[in-house]
């Protein structure tokens, strides 16, 4: 049978057979699904890891959550407690509120309860410390806000913080550096949720070696200590993030932002400072290098990441990073361990740092930095009440008398300033 020749040309053409031969190229070294998801997934802007896995459950923000609610309980129980309506006679800012009413802003221009009241519910004082020996207070210090102003502040700022810790790096179980003294923790624990609490506690003591005679709170000092860990991680990871200067402007805002705030009336600035220092170093231990065998994995897919940064990555992983934390835990054990020390022995740090005080205070016409005793005269007549100032002669009239000691005291600080 007779072939046409045109038909056979036409069987074999080059071009043809090029068009179905679908030539694949070899896939890149390392490549994984989930370099496939990651290579798809857009950079994450400002405090997010541009590597962080889509996958990565949001249900593990429950901790910094549980913190945030016992944070509200206690002011709120802390403003029934107050009862400004009753105890102050209607003398109240937003009497709307009725007992939950807050103390004039000349008393606590934080929108909060009388200094009464928080030495009632666990404030610090020196006195508390050194004559009555009630270091339960020390456990009592961080869980308290001054006023309504600074309870959101604070906690918006540690959900803003501690919720990011809390989703970059995730729950897990702790083996360093536990490990040397022989404890086993078997619970799964998260780490900003634990850098939060061991923060409170160091900051506490810290504010312990400075406390005056007037009564001062440190919830600040959990929220420094997630600022610390947060710039801990920042500069040690800085290549795996984006916007990394805006980041770091937003630590320092925040940072400076809530440290003016402690220099107003009863919040604590020197628990804010302990907790910043003991968060960047517990940082530094737990947060050193957030699942770096993952990254590698996952920046593998992408075709700017060779095997030589593969390399790099995972020997400055194992060479340098343990040497860095056991240093960071050895710093942050010798500060706590010193601290507590100082704290039963009954150290006042202000007389060997007689500026130090305005670390916490500024002066002002509504409030003195002074760590004086007031003491006021008392005169009762024509169902009025008169109180004097001993030290600058200042005196405030009462249209009552049924007046508790505490209230007096209170109303005492207040004409004495």
């Amino acid at each position: 049978m007779a072939v046409d020749p045109s038909k056979l040309s036409m069987a074999f053409d080059p071009s043809k057979l090029q068009t179905q031969i679908d030539i694949k190229p070899p896939p890149p070294p390392f490549f994984t699904e989930s370099a496939a998801e990651t290579l798809q997934e857009p950079k994450l802007s400002f405090f997010a890891s541009r590597y962080r896995r889509p996958r990565r459950r949001r249900a593990d923000t429950w901790l910094i959550s549980l913190f945030v609610i016992l944070h509200i309980v206690a002011f709120m129980a802390t403003m029934v407690v107050n009862d400004c309506w009753s105890k102050s006679h209607g003398d109240c800012a937003l009497k709307a509120f009725g007992r939950l009413s807050f103390q004039p802003l000349s008393e606590n221009p934080l929108l909060g309860p009388s200094a009464s009241t928080l030495d009632e519910m666990g404030a610090l004082r020196r006195t508390f410390l050194t004559e009555n020996h009630q270091t339960w207070r020390l456990f009592t210090f961080p869980c308290l806000h001054a006023g309504a102003i600074h309870l959101v502040i604070n906690l918006s700022c540690v959900i803003f913080v501690g919720i990011h810790l809390e989703q970059e790096f995730g729950p897990s179980r702790f083996s360093f550096p536990f490990q040397f003294l022989g404890v086993i923790l078997h619970e799964q624990l998260v780490m900003a949720g634990l850098i939060y609490i061991l923060s409170a506690f160091v900051g506490t003591l810290v504010a312990a070696l400075f406390v005056e005679k007037r009564p001062s709170v440190g919830s600040s000092g959990a929220l420094f200590g997630l600022l610390g860990a947060t710039l801990s991680a920042l500069i040690q990871n800085w290549e795996m993030y984006t916007n990394k200067f805006t980041a770091l402007a937003s630590v320092i805002f925040v940072s400076i932002g809530n440290f003016l705030l402690g220099l107003l009336p009863y919040v604590d600035n020197f628990s804010s400072i302990g907790g910043f220092i003991s968060g960047f170093l517990l940082g530094s231990v737990f947060l050193s290098s957030p699942k770096v065998k993952e990254v590698a994995q996952d920046k593998g897919g992408l075709m700017d990441y060779d095997l030589k940064s593969y390399i790099k990555s995972r020997l400055r992983q194992k060479l340098d990073r343990p040497v860095y934390r056991s240093v960071s835990i050895l710093l942050f054990g010798l500060m706590l361990a010193g601290c507590l020390v100082g704290v039963l022995q009954g150290i006042n740090m202000n007389q060997y740092c007689g500026w130090c005080r305005y670390a916490d205070c500024v002066p002002s016409k509504s409030w003195s930095c002074r760590d004086t005793e007031n003491y006021c005269e008392t005169m009762a007549s024509n169902e009025q009440l008169t109180l004097t100032c001993m030290a600058n002669g200042n005196f405030r009239v009462l249209p009552f008398t049924n007046i508790s000691q505490a209230r007096t005291n209170d109303l005492c600080s207040v004409i004495c300033s």
